[in-house]
């Protein structure tokens, strides 16, 4: 198979030895789908760590194939689909849990959130969708952001001397804004926990629905922030955050400072993720570092004068 070169970069990164054997077996998975199901699977999309292709059944309904490595996180977008099913999220249609397969149902006319240049237009679909979306957590199969702290607690302790172009002390300061969010927080919801421009796609009558949900259980100023770092120019990304900001905070009544920090160190935590082998990383989440930080500080005071 001719798979697209960030795609394999992508899963080899994130996976390492586990996503270089699913790699090799994905041609025999594509054609399990095909003989389970009676499909033809066409052209797939633009794609990041798993492999999603429309195809068309036997009997001519469209469908999107989703291959995942199997396992957990497997497990639980299936778990998110099921439960935010009525919600503006795409309709599960079948699954098979050993090979980390989902069929869902093809949304027409497909295009995404980033096609909508107007970004104060972009960003109410996108309040509305995630307004609509979340719902009070009801399962203990997912993670939380203690996970997501926890995750960057780890990180800390491998790389004492900082990770890629993060200081250690901006590792450090981010994981104390972890610790400070997580205990003081008062509500939980089901989150999406992963919902950008290219998670939020076109389903006709002027409706929007939100795909590829990760599950994730924490406050909704939370799920807002992978939005936030999405779709950024090389320059005038700062200006462009600060209005994301402020139009989630006014329609929604969000609690900006909780936004803002979330947006912090959900940056460095991403940024981390991101980090290559040669120390490189993905700069729309390094510069949101900095962007969240200069926010905060503009109309809170100094992130480091939080108290646990």
């Amino acid at each position: 198979m001719n798979l697209q070169k960030r795609f394999v970069h992508s899963v080899r990164l994130y996976f390492k030895e586990q996503g270089e054997v699913w790699l090799q077996k994905l041609p025999t998975i594509i054609k399990f789908c095909e003989e389970k199901w009676s499909l033809k699977m066409e052209e797939p999309y633009s794609l990041s760590v798993n492999y999603v292709a429309p195809a068309v059944m036997a009997d001519g309904r469209e469908v999107v194939v989703k291959i995942c490595i199997p396992g957990k996180e497997f497990l639980q977008e299936k778990e998110a689909l099921r439960l935010l099913g009525q919600n503006k999220i795409v309709k599960l249609l079948d699954s098979d849990e050993d090979n980390g397969i989902l069929i869902l149902e093809k949304l027409s006319p497909g295009k995404s959130l980033a096609d909508i240049n107007d970004e104060e237009k972009a960003c109410e679909i996108a309040a509305e969708v995630i307004s609509n979306l979340v719902i009070p957590s009801e399962s203990a199969n997912f993670p939380t952001t203690c996970t997501r702290e926890e995750s960057l607690r780890q990180i800390v302790i491998k790389n004492p001397d900082g990770l890629g172009p993060i200081p250690v002390q901006v590792l450090e300061q981010a994981l104390n804004v972890f610790v400070y969010l997580n205990h003081t927080k008062e509500h939980e919801l089901l989150l999406h926990g992963d919902l950008h421009h290219d998670n939020i796609i076109s389903s006709g009558d002027r409706k929007w629905t939100a795909i590829d949900p990760k599950g994730l259980i924490g406050e909704i100023e939370y799920d807002f922030i992978q939005f936030m770092l999405n779709q950024l120019p090389e320059t005038g990304a700062f200006s462009i955050i600060k209005r994301r900001v402020d139009i989630f905070t006014e329609k929604l009544n969000l609690n900006k400072e909780r936004l803002l920090l979330w947006g912090y160190c959900h940056s460095v935590l991403a940024t981390s993720w991101s980090v290559d082998d040669d120390g490189n990383c993905k700069h729309s989440f390094f510069q949101g570092i900095e962007i969240f930080e200069k926010l905060y500080e503009t109309e809170f005071g100094k992130i480091k004068s939080l108290h646990r």
